[in-house]
């Protein structure tokens, strides 16, 4: 008998692109996946994903200040979430998202890639900072389920 958890999608939400990394089936590994523009058309093509990855769970990337706190960044990524709800109808959690673009770009440039290949332009930044936030869930989720 094997345990099959329904892949659960990770997202970080920018004005221009959307980020996006997907976990593996059983819900322990996250791997970036690419971006989408954040237009109409970038909704429908995340609606495609979801239906097409058997998706049933969104972590998205909330900007909190120093503080722990919400700011302006913050209403936009809810009224998205808003949006990503009535598109997919999926539940949607949000994670701390703090310095998770920053951490990317490091880990891009500890990984020996030239300053061209780190370009934000191609959303491989985007990609990696919502595997980021997604890693940082499922890392969470299994430590309270191993309690």
């Amino acid at each position: 008998m094997s345990i099959v958890i329904a892949r659960i999608i990770g997202i970080d939400y920018g004005e221009r692109r959307i980020g996006i990394a997907l976990s593996d089936p059983l819900g322990i590994t996250a791997q970036p996946w690419g971006a989408v523009d954040n237009s109409p058309q970038g909704m429908v093509a995340l609606k495609n994903l979801v239906t097409r990855e058997g998706v049933k769970t969104a972590v998205v990337g909330m900007p909190l200040n120093l503080r722990g706190e919400k700011g302006r960044k913050a209403e936009e990524v809810e009224a998205f979430i808003g949006r990503l709800r009535d598109v997919t109808g999926l539940e949607v959690l949000t994670w701390d998202e703090r310095f998770t673009t920053s951490i990317a770009q490091q880990t891009y440039r500890d990984m020996g890639a030239k300053r061209k290949d780190r370009s934000t332009r191609d959303g491989r930044i985007d990609a990696m900072a919502a595997a980021l936030i997604l890693q940082g869930f499922l890392d969470s989720a299994k430590h309270s389920r191993a309690c």
